[in-house]
């Protein structure tokens, strides 16, 4: 099917891997051109460069909490392949380590605050700044769109720094520039894509552990983990102005039909206790 990418400039962050790799190499698949953004992992970007080739996709490297950085990242993006039109906001860092909030230290909670909203934060200024100066013709694919999470929804003891970061973007974030980027692009659009658990690289060690997958899945129709695939198809669709042009300021769960945590398992002896 056509979506009306061809040519279309799509930055994509944090796009060395996992999501962030299938959802570039989608938009190259409808003829798009892609800034691949990275961190300090290029490695996964080559075979995608070589694939479509450097007049179609190139890598950037930035820190996006830093605003020198993201900056810098939109310059390299612009001069080489045109003005961003859309923007996938994806990069995010899950500590793996659990820890309570009772317990979490203050460096933990900026660390993650500051990399999963504070850079989604810049990289969405600067896009908007961008896009103010941008050809009328160019505003008109204008699209923005988050990545968040079920934390964001349901919340997650052990890691309440990468739910509160996830959250911010699902709703508070999304629901405002929806109101505001149509000031600048009357078509424009910000919507967000929640994927539930994902066998991705950041994901793969959590998920070997047996006790993990249990609790992820058993609220879960579907019944499995997701696939790169399964996130990176929706974030397409939903950039995309010819099939979703009409929808905006929404959050689109992906997540197998999830209905929540489980918080308690059976104890033979004592009943219901917590994980």
């Amino acid at each position: 099917m056509d979506l009306d990418l061809q040519d279309v400039h799509v930055l994509v962050t944090g796009a060395s891997g996992g999501i962030g790799l299938e959802t570039a190499r989608l938009f190259l698949q409808q003829g798009a051109k892609v800034t691949a953004h990275y961190n300090t992992n290029i490695s996964t970007l080559h075979a995608l460069i070589e694939e479509f080739g450097a007049q179609r996709v190139v890598a950037a490297p930035a820190n996006l909490t830093a605003e020198v950085d993201v900056a810098s990242l939109f310059e390299t993006a612009g001069k080489t392949l045109g003005p961003v039109q859309i923007a996938i906001i994806n990069h995010g860092i899950w500590p793996t380590a659990d820890c309570s909030v009772a317990q979490m230290t203050l460096a933990r909670w900026q660390a993650t605050l500051d990399t999963n909203l504070t850079g989604a934060f810049l990289v969405a200024r600067e896009y908007l700044r961008r896009l103010e100066r941008a050809p009328d013709a160019l505003k008109d694919k204008a699209s923005i769109l988050f990545v968040g999470s079920t934390a964001g929804k349901y919340g997650e003891a052990g890691h309440a720094d990468y739910a509160t970061s996830k959250s911010a973007l699902m709703y508070g974030l999304t629901l405002s520039l929806k109101n505001e980027i149509v000031k600048i692009a009357p078509k424009g659009r910000v919507n967000c894509v929640s994927p539930g658990w994902v066998n991705t690289p950041m994901a793969a060690e959590a998920l070997k552990d047996p006790e993990i997958v249990y609790r992820a899945l058993a609220t879960t129709p579907l019944k499995k983990v997701g696939a790169p695939f399964d996130i990176a198809t929706q974030i397409v669709v939903l950039s995309s102005q010819k099939l979703s042009g009409h929808v905006t300021g929404q959050n689109l769960m992906v997540e197998g039909g999830m209905e929540g945590r489980l918080l308690n398992r059976m104890n033979s002896k004592q009943g219901l206790e917590a994980y």
